[in-house]
């Protein structure tokens, strides 16, 4: 387990501070607005526990890339972060001059203040260790101005960038409650033994991502039931004509992740066929819009994308995490988005819910099924809203925010 301080340690030390608060706040835009999700809601418990306690909060998050098209100020973030709170969020349209010096000066207990987007400052992307960090104009105009720090962003700790590396190097600096509790559930596998048999889900488009997972920690965990991009790409291994991209289908899903990954595939393969489980089925849009399914074995050729597994995976796959003492989820079974295809990702998430077992469910857009499809959380020991540093995690790989929280542990 980490050696970092939460906000437990915190309350022990500080009344009324001017306390820096990492958040991710990064979110979608559609058509110029930002979208509300699990990130602003969770964080909100941080920023709340803080508030209330009489603490001056100054929020500090980004969004986006420059150059990018959702790269944007933090207005609309600020309205959605006060949509989950009982106070309002002032927002402050600068990052770390005169504007937002006077504002934290002048926030008083319990106010909740979000500075605008980080990486409108060239130092939080800058290229730095993190002691480098910690000397960049950034860091030390802002830790001049607050007593504490709290890193709640544990979705971006897998990043070295200024606000997550530079600040625990001048400020005493705490771990968030969304950083605490995703770091223990995400570290689970790699740190904790199970007694029953261990079920990874695997998906999504990040194919190379989770065999980097399969390959890591293949000792840990007894089956491996993939789908998504990850699952055609093993049936291809396996003979099938599937895992191609098809001509004039536009961005390639395929090819270059085969072309990466060929050889480490083919190896799984050979040593561990016992240990995955591939998809028995797949479906696709049939001529007339609707959903049509196909038997792995039928297929010919492949003339038309599989945006989803089949019902026969489904159930095969149900069947492995019944009796299951821990579940990991990495990625979706299919394009959960259209309700068509939903059905993989879905169901198998149904069957988790259903199994009284430890449970993680993560990676990027995962989780957001839960909600669309009104399966309560509750029901899964952990959702994490964290893409890249879950992979981090689950692999055992260090998180480098994590690790300045560790080497900067308060006195």
């Amino acid at each position: 387990m980490s050696s970092f301080a939460t906000l437990d340690r915190f309350a022990e030390r500080f009344s009324e501070a001017r306390v820096l608060v990492r958040l991710d706040l990064n979110s979608p835009i559609e058509a110029g607005t930002v979208q509300d999700n699990r990130r602003f809601e969770r964080h909100a418990r941080t920023v709340s526990e803080l508030a209330e306690a009489g603490h001056r909060v100054i929020c500090l998050a980004h969004q986006g890339r420059p150059g990018r098209n959702d790269f944007a100020h933090l207005e609309q973030h600020a309205r959605i972060l006060e949509g989950h709170l009982d106070c309002p969020v002032e927002f402050v349209e600068d990052v770390d001059g005169e504007v937002a010096a006077a504002a934290i000066e002048a926030a008083e207990p319990g106010d909740v203040v979000l500075l605008d987007n980080l990486r409108m400052s060239d130092d939080e992307l800058a290229d730095r260790d993190p002691e480098a960090h910690a000397e960049s104009p950034l860091v030390t105009r802002l830790a001049a101005a607050a007593d504490a720090y709290v890193n709640d962003a544990y979705s971006a700790a897998h990043r070295c960038h200024a606000s997550l590396v530079g600040l625990p190097f001048v400020l005493p600096a705490y771990a968030g409650r969304v950083m605490e509790t995703e770091y223990e559930a995400n570290s689970t596998i790699a740190n904790r033994s199970f007694d029953g048999p261990v079920t990874m889900v695997l998906g999504g488009t990040k194919a190379t991502d989770v065999i980097g997972v399969m390959d890591a920690i293949g000792d840990k965990v007894d089956r491996f039931c993939l789908g998504g991009i990850v699952g055609e790409l093993f049936l291809r291994a396996d003979g099938y004509p599937v895992g191609i991209d098809l001509r004039g289908e536009g961005t390639a899903l395929f090819e270059e992740q085969w072309e990466r990954n060929e050889e480490t595939i083919r190896g799984m393969l050979a040593d561990r066929r016992d240990q995955i489980r591939l998809p028995v089925d797949v479906a696709y849009e049939d001529e007339a819009g609707e959903r049509a399914e196909i038997d792995v074995e039928n297929v010919e050729e492949k003339t038309t994308p599989f945006p989803d597994v089949g019902g026969g995976t489904v159930e095969r796959y149900t069947e492995e995490i019944h009796g299951s003492e821990a579940v990991f989820v990495k990625g979706s079974l299919g394009l959960f988005e259209d309700e068509r295809f939903s059905d993989g990702t879905v169901g198998v998430l149904e069957a988790i819910a259903a199994e009284d077992c430890f449970s993680v469910v993560g990676g990027g857009d995962t989780s957001r099924a839960i909600g669309m499809y009104w399966l309560d959380e509750a029901s899964f020991s952990h959702v994490s809203i964290a893409g890249g540093a879950y992979i981090k995690a689950l692999t055992g790989q260090t998180l480098v925010a994590v690790e300045a929280l560790e080497e900067n542990y308060p006195a």
